[in-house]
């Protein structure tokens, strides 16, 4: 396999048309069915798979017996099913499964973004790709075949590859588990698992993601009144339900320190994760933190680079996303509020389950209320997260070669602090399969936020690595 060629094929191909149809793919507002309920009448959903479905159909042809469908299960998101036999030779090492995965929905516009950009509107600056999804992970479909079509140029074998695309990830991938076992026959059992949805410490050197957090969360409601009334009047007779919510919140959050104070939603670090820790906040430095947009004067959480590390992949953290039962400041007037509400989200640790963590959750919000205040905890979701196997000797070679080849750099491995419903599923139903779990967002990247880009030179390094590792799991295949 001539390395070179495969830059040149990968990046020609990005040039040519995959940044120009995901220019096209971040004009449309596909947002994840929890942030648009009528994302069915909208039919942007479906603009988007149409979108994918004709650039791969073009592209389809250059294998020989691929199909794509784009299955559509009863009132759930479409998936785009596409199916890539075996090329090259034929014999040891064909029968084996690769699955290449990522999603096409979108997280909701945010407000913040500079003037000359928007979450709809895209805009190429250098060599960034502004827009909402083009990262988060609109891209995965266009490298997982474009990896696939750069083998396919110098002929190089690989193995059966299944790519799946699904449209709710965003939401918590609630209809996956539909998808996966409606395919099961079709999929088989995967010996490797391709990932394009994770993170990057820097666009320098390959990033393996190691572990994802879990999730679980939901609107926490404090009412007190059955409607608004004068605070003049009501003011230190009647509890403050802001007050009872801020009060509640504690018995989850120092709100001091940031720290979870329930043990129950902690694990025990396994020491290899914290050697991992270590080594990534030497190479990344202050970019753990200096990467975020902080104000003038503002520090992290602690000066320690490896316990800021530990804390966004294997530590519960907490954030409120959202607030309800509050007016605009300039609407406002001298009322004392009947309720408050929040939505929660709350990363809990990769071998944490999330639906336990989610009824501990609920049973501790909602236990004793102050004054007797009615208050409920509405949980959305629940999410386990996932922490990686040991990785193959032959995948970790693999992916040391392949970070030096494209990058100049050797492979670099942390755990992300978010989620990716996906991979906790095949971990459980796949125990024996090896998992590269990659991606392009790195620092200032803000997925999910204002400003998100996509960094092009990361994609097309990353596509690279893919059609490398794809090969080479073809080789260890055939040994066997």
């Amino acid at each position: 396999m001539d390395t070179s060629r495969i830059s040149t094929f990968v990046g020609d191909l990005w040039d040519a048309e995959i940044v120009p149809q995901l220019v096209e793919y971040i004009r449309i507002p596909n947002k994840s069915p929890m942030f648009d309920a009528q994302w069915r009448e909208h039919g942007y959903m479906d603009q988007a798979v149409k979108l994918m479905e004709d650039w791969a159909r073009t592209k389809l042809p250059a294998f020989e017996g691929a199909t794509l469908e784009v299955v559509r299960l009863e009132g759930r998101t479409p998936l785009i099913y596409i199916d890539v036999p075996a090329q090259g030779v034929q014999g040891k090492g064909t029968d084996e499964t690769v699955v290449l995965y990522g999603h096409l929905d979108k997280q909701p516009e945010m407000t913040g973004w500079a003037e000359d950009l928007g979450p709809w509107t895209p805009v190429l600056k250098g060599d960034k790709l502004y827009g909402r999804g083009g990262a988060d992970d609109g891209y995965a479909i266009f490298g997982s075949l474009a990896a696939l079509l750069a083998l396919r140029d110098q002929g190089v074998p690989h193995a059966r590859c299944v790519i799946l695309i699904e449209a709710c990830e965003e939401s918590g991938s609630y209809d996956l588990p539909y998808y996966v076992d409606h395919l099961a026959d079709r999929i088989g059992n995967p010996a490797l698992v391709v990932c394009l949805d994770s993170g990057c410490g820097n666009y320098d050197q390959l990033w393996l993601t190691t572990s994802l957090r879990g999730m679980t969360g939901g609107n926490l409601t404090v009412q007190v009144l059955e409607e608004g009334v004068h605070s003049g009047d009501a003011s230190g007779v009647v509890p403050s339900s802001f007050r009872i919510l801020r009060d509640i919140l504690s018995r989850l959050e120092d709100p001091k320190t940031g720290t979870i104070v329930p043990r129950e939603l902690y694990v025990d670090i396994p020491p290899q994760r914290i050697e991992q820790a270590r080594r990534s906040a030497e190479v990344l430095g202050t970019a753990v933190y200096d990467k975020f947009p902080f104000v003038e004067g503002m520090q992290p959480v602690t000066d320690d680079l490896s316990e800021l590390v530990l804390n966004r992949t294997w530590r519960p953290q907490l954030a409120v996303t959202g607030i309800g039962g509050m007016p605009p400041l300039d609407s406002a007037g001298n009322v004392l509020r009947p309720k408050t509400a929040v939505k929660l989200s709350l990363r809990v640790p990769p071998t944490l389950s999330g639906a336990e963590a989610g009824k501990f959750l609920k049973q501790l919000l909602e236990k004793d209320p102050p004054y007797g205040a009615k208050v409920t905890f509405d949980l959305e979701k629940d999410g386990s997260g996932w922490n990686a196997p040991a990785l193959s000797p032959w995948l970790e070679e693999a992916v040391a070669s392949a970070s030096e080849h494209y990058f100049g750099a050797p492979a670099a491995y942390m755990g992300e602090g978010g989620s990716i419903p996906f991979m906790g599923m095949l971990g459980e139903k796949f125990p024996k399969a090896q998992f590269l779990i990659t991606g392009v967002l790195g620092p200032h990247s803000n997925a999910h936020g204002p400003n998100e880009f996509l960094h092009i030179p990361m994609g097309k390094r990353v596509t690279m690595v893919v059609a490398d590792v794809v090969a080479r799991h073809f080789q260890e295949a055939s040994k066997a």
